[in-house]
């Protein structure tokens, strides 16, 4: 076996099938394939960082977020990449996607669901009976990254509210008061609670570059094709927009209000 072999790189380098004779095409297949193999890596992590949680191995988790936070920086710059390509570029071949759009890619739709941001009308997107749309159906109906936090907040003693520890983990997470005063309790007390203030930090560090990365999606979508619809029938960057209002980790935001 060879580098190429154990890579498989004749399968990967032969799976950018340009259906134009465009310049950028490339550009853009190869952006957004390396987009889904960045967040295969993502969900990967997420999901060891959210058993580790559930298992009390704090610095297990710590290790898996911080790469994540790596791989986000990454996914943001490969934005700039895109960017390159025009208005008049990206017309020349848009027409060649036909309905395929970035609002159908599974493994964003898991990372979503895996960091809380549940949604079961996304489901619709998949065909039923599929492979994809039964593994995002055991996904949203299954604790978040930020379920498990709380649980563990709750297994430390903490007072989090019996609701929020178990409930139809299929529905959006809604902020708690009593999660707040929780949380607050622990960056009161840094050195009695370091390893859970410094979870609390890891998860707004991922909320933050997450925010990013929609952050300038929204605004090289805006760049190339300003206010159009986007391919597939998506709303384009109104839609873009408004999933820069979602939040996470509520508390762990507000709570800086409080402090």
């Amino acid at each position: 076996m060879d580098y190429g072999d154990y890579l498989q790189l004749d399968a990967l380098l032969s799976a950018q099938a340009t259906k134009t004779g465009e310049h950028d095409e490339l550009l853009f297949i190869v952006i957004h394939q390396a987009t889904e193999l960045w967040l295969k890596l993502s969900v990967h992590e997420i999901r060891a960082a959210a058993a580790d949680i559930a298992a009390d191995d704090l610095q297990g988790a710590f290790k898996t977020l911080s790469r994540v936070a790596r791989i986000q920086a990454h996914m943001i710059q490969a934005w700039e990449i895109l960017a390159t390509m025009t208005p008049f570029d990206y017309a020349n071949f848009r027409e060649a996607l036909g309905a395929s759009s970035g609002f159908q890619s599974f493994q964003y739709r898991q990372l979503e669901f895996l960091l809380g941001a549940k949604d079961s009308r996304m489901l619709e997107v998949h065909e039923p009976g599929t492979a994809r749309r039964d593994e995002l159906a055991t996904i949203l109906a299954a604790p978040s990254l930020y379920d498990e936090a709380l649980r563990l907040l709750a297994r430390r003693g903490f007072d989090v509210p019996a609701d929020r520890l178990e409930r139809d983990w299929r529905e959006p997470y809604e902020a708690s008061p009593a999660v707040e005063a929780a949380w607050l309790k622990v960056y009161r007390n840094t050195a009695e609670y370091w390893d859970l203030y410094e979870l609390g930090e890891k998860l707004v560090d991922l909320e933050y570059r997450l925010q990013q990365w929609r952050f300038t999606h929204m605004k090289t979508v805006e760049r190339i094709i300003g206010f159009k619809r986007g391919t597939g029938g998506s709303e384009g960057v109104s839609y873009l927009v408004k999933a820069l209002d979602r939040k996470l980790f509520p508390e762990l935001l507000t709570l800086r209000t409080a402090m």
